[in-house]
């Protein structure tokens, strides 16, 4: 059991642990998108979330304490010169991990992890998502009209059958009464 433990040790020391994730961090911030396990991903969100929200303020100390973190004066530059003024405006939630399956040899679960805004693929399909957009009516207009509209013609033919029915009902009684009375009339001519 796990209880009150932070941190997932991923079966290493300590010493171990920290340069890996340092590793994957530089990796991360170099290539933007990499594959691992989702045990090592969930590790390295924790470890580089702070990394970059600090790296938003471009000052010496921001420099120092990413350098300290990270190891690579390369990953500490390009943080700085094209990563954070990208994640500027970002709250927080600077990476995703995307699960692809189950790794044949050993069965681990794994992962790509990458930066949220340099996804190029979901940043386009969001983009035609949003132009994809239709207008449609609001649905209180659209019931006023409907109403209106069904409300006139149907007014227009209910008089009609109604008019039709009366002069329909009225002919079928004044046709009925001079037959009957032609009748007897032609019966009293024999």
């Amino acid at each position: 059991m796990r209880h009150n433990n932070a941190t997932n040790p991923l079966g290493r020391k300590s010493a171990h642990r920290k340069a890996m994730l340092s590793n994957m961090a530089s990796s991360l911030i170099l290539h933007k998108r990499i594959k691992t396990t989702t045990a090592k991903a969930k590790a390295l969100r924790v470890f580089i979330e702070p990394i970059l929200t600090k790296s938003k303020e471009d000052s010496t100390h921001a420099r120092r304490y990413a350098f300290t973190s990270l190891r690579d004066k390369k990953a500490v530059h390009e943080l700085f010169k094209e990563v954070s003024p990208k994640i500027a405006d970002r709250p927080g939630g600077y990476t995703r991990i995307l699960k692809t399956g189950n790794r044949a040899g050993d069965a681990a679960e794994i992962c790509f992890i990458e930066l949220v805004d340099f996804n190029t693929a979901m940043l386009a399909a969001k983009e035609t998502a949003a132009t994809k957009t239709t207008r449609r009516r609001r649905k209180g207009t659209a019931k006023k009209k409907t109403s209106e509209v069904t409300a006139g013609p149907d007014v227009e033919t209910t008089k009609k059958t109604r008019v039709i029915k009366t002069e329909t009902t009225a002919d079928k009684t004044a046709e009925a009464q001079p037959e009957a009375t032609d009748k007897p009339a032609e019966e009293n001519d024999k």
